[in-house]
């Protein structure tokens, strides 16, 4: 028989605005809730049946000996304001490292480093040099940051400083502050650099938070080890670009960003094995799970075995649909071929309604923002009744978004 191909209309024809609703400012919530895992839950079953519980009770909806996949990555302090000659100040945001160009590296650096970042109040920030002084466990240095290039809107910022010793990572850590949403209008309080951070978090990278694990806690996650529950983790380094709305008339034109993700020999060998959904702990997880399936699938069509893996933002959408197992063996024989046991992928995949989950078969997530990407992956898990769901959320006094309440949603039943 010949390959299966996803049905779905085109992606242009696909408005962001039929993806929307009202959100009052009052149901955005600006700070987490007392305790992690007594945040309120809200379950939607496939029959579009919903049930309210606190988060702390999840495992009870979860099914025994089951996967369940967690994105481990940590978000750093990337928000770093410098003074100007005039007494004005200049908000530098780290997204993404330039050189050295992965995460690990460029967070160890020792002397300089190069970001793609954003700029606020960059009208104070031409052509100048910018420095600020830092103290690190009673060690002084000054940091300096300079524009080195312009790339589609955003600036690459050399930063350099006079102490060889020093990491970047330590420098941020001492002066960064945490990159709180642009929809919470308070500023970052030390307490944030806690509580916007999961509990698992290990791998920095992230300009923002997996906040769909902001509720677990380590009661919580031995009440799956309990159920037996298998726990894996993944690492994506969230980007700013989660936040980034859906301006364009059509899904079609709007730009994804790419965002990275390390797969494991060990993770793909246990997928090989394995025919049965997962539960996927926030959007970034899901994201990272189903781009690895076609990229497996991308490697078993063309017979390659390429030094970059990179999922376009279309490229589902028109790739055949094959066997799990397919689509992991071809991976497994990448990682064989190369001779490697893990490596950075990155992903631009958007997924809008129409998409067939390959592997998720539960998710677990906030309320998202109208209009946004992440929406309409909700839509594209559960289907229209998203709208039923968040208006009862909305009138029953759920929290919203990154430090609002939390869901358990199990996928629709595909025709």
């Amino acid at each position: 028989m010949p390959p299966n191909y996803i049905t779905l209309k085109p992606p242009e024809n696909i408005k962001p605005s039929d993806y929307s609703y009202v959100l009052p400012d009052k149901r955005i919530a600006e700070f987490p809730a007392a305790r992690r895992d007594h945040s309120r839950l809200l379950i939607r079953y496939t029959d579009g049946t919903l049930h309210e519980d606190i988060f702390k009770n999840i495992v009870t909806y979860l099914p025994a000996k089951s996967r369940i996949f967690f994105n481990n990555s940590r978000v750093i302090p990337a928000r770093l304001i410098f003074p100007t000659h005039t007494g004005s100040r200049v908000e530098i945001f780290c997204l993404q490292p330039v050189d050295p160009s992965d995460y690990f590296r460029a967070l160890s650096s020792t002397g300089f480093c190069k970001w793609e970042c954003m700029i606020g109040n960059a009208k104070r920030f031409k052509k100048l040099i910018l420095h600020r002084a830092v103290n690190i466990e009673n060690t002084g240095l000054v940091l300096t940051a300079e524009k080195a290039d312009i790339k589609e809107n955003m600036a690459i910022i050399k930063f350099s400083w006079n102490n060889s010793r020093v990491s970047f990572s330590e420098i941020i850590s001492s002066a960064g502050m945490t990159p709180l949403p642009p929809y919470i209008k308070r500023a970052p309080i030390p307490e944030d650099r806690d509580r916007y951070q999961t509990i698992y978090s290990k791998i920095e990278g992230s300009v923002a938070a997996p906040t769909a694990g902001l509720h677990f806690t380590r009661e919580v996650l031995n009440s799956l080890t309990d159920k037996k529950i298998e726990h894996n983790e993944i690492t994506l380094h969230v980007g700013a670009g989660t936040f980034q709305p859906v301006k364009t008339q059509f899904a079609g034109d709007h730009k994804m960003h790419a965002e990275y993700f390390e797969i494991t020999r060990s993770m793909i060998e246990g997928f090989a094995a394995f025919n049965e959904g997962v539960t996927c702990v926030g959007t970034t997880t899901v994201r990272a799970i189903e781009s690895m399936y076609w990229i497996g699938a991308k490697l078993a069509s063309s017979g390659e075995t390429p030094q970059i893996l990179h999922l376009e933002q279309w490229e589902p959408y028109s790739l055949p649909e094959i066997p799990l197992h397919t689509a992991f063996d071809a991976l497994v024989r990448w990682f064989e071929v190369r001779n490697t046991d893990k490596v950075l992928a990155s992903t631009s995949f958007m997924i809008v309604p129409g998409y067939r989950f390959k592997i998720t078969e539960r998710l677990i997530t906030n309320f998202h923002q109208p209009g946004s990407s992440l929406l309409m992956l909700i839509a594209a898990f559960i289907g229209d009744g998203w709208k039923d769901m968040y208006e009862y959320a909305l009138e029953m006094g759920f929290r919203f978004l990154s430090f609002g309440d939390s869901s358990l949603l199990f996928k629709k039943e595909m025709p």
